[in-house]
């Protein structure tokens, strides 16, 4: 069956011409203004012939660099009517050489970038020798182009000047392109070498379209506010296309004048918008329980018992979401009717009040946070996918759902658990998730030797370690190269140990642990720096002075010491995979320093090979002990 994103999109634009398709604040206005299905279209078919104009043919490669805006959707749905490759890109690239790598590696004719992330551009437009132009969106007053650069308005007026003239020709462009026509060029983050480009045709898109659809059901008047980048292989398939598909509307987050301004333009926007659902990554997650937490702080020690008071009763009443009420659990509905009534459902009204929920993608979202949401009656659910699958592969939804798993498996979609000889294991046996569909992607883009170790006879090969349970739902335990490996070879993933410890610690923000081949594990922190403060200071404790840095040090071992023997958390993880040695860091991991992508995971190789000198230090006697010279020095610089 052919069905590229044009026809997607054409079904679509038919169907659904007056519903809003993008709802977003023009410049210097208030309100959020809605722009319909068949306005959209008609700014498609004048971009596109605009393109054509500029000599854009198929096959060549567009970059594609701005904030989540209407002309963003535009921009890449032109490119694709004209088989036009897309590169989209992430506005967190800071680096020049790291922008530069993915234009030329792609090689891209054309940047189109907004009048924000015009100057990244052109700071390395004279190295890019391949780039005939630059299309920059929102220009701002006053701006000068330079001779190399047009605006995205002079595009649209070029296209609906040549309209009549190539509309035959458009239409026959579209209409040719199959399913194998690229659609993406998309890269990875590049954690370990220079970036991959993955390149996604049209089907492997509409393909996880249908996927999408067969996990979770979104209607037509469901809105959604898209808080990821775009070019985030989540937000783009889920966030766009299969809004797209079902005539829903998706809204734009208002830009503020800094990146800063913008994330806090997020909690007002969900207000005015009053999603319907939201898409997540753990770190919007952790935000968001943060500043529920801390309004119920902010009224009162009383108010906060009862919330408390109101999450355990919830907990026991939803269990994992499969047993929710069941048996003698039934028993605590009227109660928990009670405290949604004066408590969750006013925490709700804050989101909008007609949020149902959220799905949780990018990485493992922690059990404790999962069952958090579920409490307050906005259910975060779990997917699991990947770049290369474009990306769903499973995920939980409101009709069916296990807290802790990452779902059940999209309809078409083939998926094994398989040992490092290619067996497949049965139910309940770890070993490494593969799967096979149409949205499996064609390979990456000028690396055939990546492509070969990636897809054997159709399979993708996922890198991640993980089981299904006998109802069928995927546990996802971590990236094979992310494992602690003890000095017999057993291995063993940490994403939930240092999960746990975030979670449960005052003291500690964040943890990454470390075992390669050696007698013990140890771990590498980051204090949380409000927190710290705040106890010193309710502690009478100078953090100037040495036993002020002591006592921090004693206080963060006492925490991790909650997980040995005789703790609160003793049976919560193997023994020899928690810290046995840490070593206070004092600088947290972050995008800027590389420590993190742009999906806010940890970048492991790169944290092990920034802090190798610590970590050495960690398998000698003086670093056993917390209280060394080097955890002395770090807290004085951190604080």
């Amino acid at each position: 069956m052919k069905k590229t994103i044009p026809d997607l999109f054409e079904e679509s634009a038919k169907k659904y011409a007056d519903n809003i398709l993008v709802w977003e604040k023009p410049p210097l206005s208030k309100d959020y203004k809605g722009i319909s299905y068949k306005d959209i279209k008609n700014k498609v078919y004048n971009f596109s012939i605009g393109l054509m104009e500029l000599g854009l043919k198929k096959g060549d490669r567009v970059a594609l660099l701005a904030e989540g805006r209407s002309e963003w959707l535009i921009s890449e749905l032109a490119c694709l009517y004209l088989g036009v490759i897309d590169v989209p890109l992430s506005v967190k690239l800071n680096e020049p050489e790291e922008l530069k790598f993915r234009i030329q590696h792609s090689g891209s004719k054309w940047i189109i970038t907004s009048s924000r992330q015009l100057e990244k551009v052109r700071n390395i437009m004279p190295e890019l020798k391949d780039v005939e132009g630059v299309i920059v969106m929102g220009t701002e007053e006053n701006q000068k182009l330079n001779p190399s650069e047009i605006t995205y308005e002079n595009v649209l007026e070029k296209g609906a000047q040549a309209y009549s003239k190539n509309i035959s020709r458009f239409n026959e462009i579209w209409q040719s392109l199959d399913n194998n026509t690229i659609a993406n060029i998309s890269y990875t983050s590049g954690t370990t070498a220079d970036p991959k480009g993955i390149m996604l045709s049209h089907r492997n898109y509409t393909a996880n379209v249908e996927q999408a659809n067969s996990l979770v059901k979104v209607e037509e008047w469901f809105c959604s506010l898209l808080i990821l980048p775009w070019d985030h292989s989540f937000a783009h398939t889920v966030g766009l296309y299969t809004l797209i598909q079902n005539g829903a509307s998706l809204a734009v987050v208002e830009l503020g004048k800094t990146l800063m301004e913008t994330l806090k333009n997020i909690p007002k926007n969900i207000k005015e918008i009053k999603p319907t659902f939201l898409l997540s990554v753990p770190a919007l997650a952790k935000n968001f329980r943060k500043n529920i937490e801390k309004g119920i702080s902010d009224k009162g020690p009383k108010v906060e018992k009862l919330f408390n008071k109101a999450l355990q009763t919830a907990y026991k009443y939803n269990g994992l979401g499969w047993d929710k009420g069941k048996g003698s659990k039934a028993f605590l509905k009227p109660v928990l009717w009670f405290y949604d009534k004066i408590l969750f459902s006013k925490i709700r009204e804050g989101f909008g009040g007609k949020l149902q929920y959220f799905i949780g993608g990018g990485a493992l979202l922690d059990l404790e946070l999962q069952k958090f949401f579920y409490a307050i009656g906005m259910p975060m659910y779990q997917g699991y996918g990947l770049s290369e699958a474009a990306p769903v592969i499973s995920s939980n939804a409101p009709q069916k759902h296990k807290m802790g798993s990452s779902g059940f498996i999209a309809k078409n979609l083939e998926l094994k658990i398989v040992d490092d000889k290619g067996r497949e294991l049965p139910t309940a046996e770890k070993g490494e998730i593969i799967v096979k569909g149409e949205n499996v992607m064609l390979g990456y883009w000028r690396n055939e030797k990546a492509t070969k170790e990636t897809l054997v006879d159709g399979w993708l090969h996922t890198g991640d370690m993980g089981y299904l349970d006998e109802d069928g739902f995927l546990y996802v335990l971590g990236r094979f190269k992310s494992l602690l490996i003890g000095n017999d070879g057993e291995k063993f993933s940490p994403e939930g140990i240092e999960e746990a410890i975030v979670e449960q610690s005052h003291f500690i923000d964040q943890c990454m642990l470390y075992n390669n081949q050696n007698a013990y594990t140890v771990g590498l922190v980051v204090p949380d720096k409000a927190f710290v403060k705040k106890w010193a200071k309710e502690n009478d404790i100078d953090l100037t002075a040495e036993k002020g840095k002591e006592a921090l040090l004693q206080s963060i071992q006492s925490e991790i010491n909650e997980y040995f023997k005789g703790g609160k958390y003793e049976r919560m993880f193997p023994h020899r995979w928690l810290p046995a040695a840490i070593a206070v860091l004092d600088e947290a991991f972050t995008e800027e320093n590389k420590l993190m992508n742009s999906t806010m995971k940890l970048v492991r190789g790169k944290v092990a090979e920034h802090y190798k000198d610590r970590i050495e230090v960690l398998y000698t006697p003086e670093g056993k002990n917390i209280i060394n010279d080097y955890n002395m020095q770090s807290i004085a610089k951190l604080l």
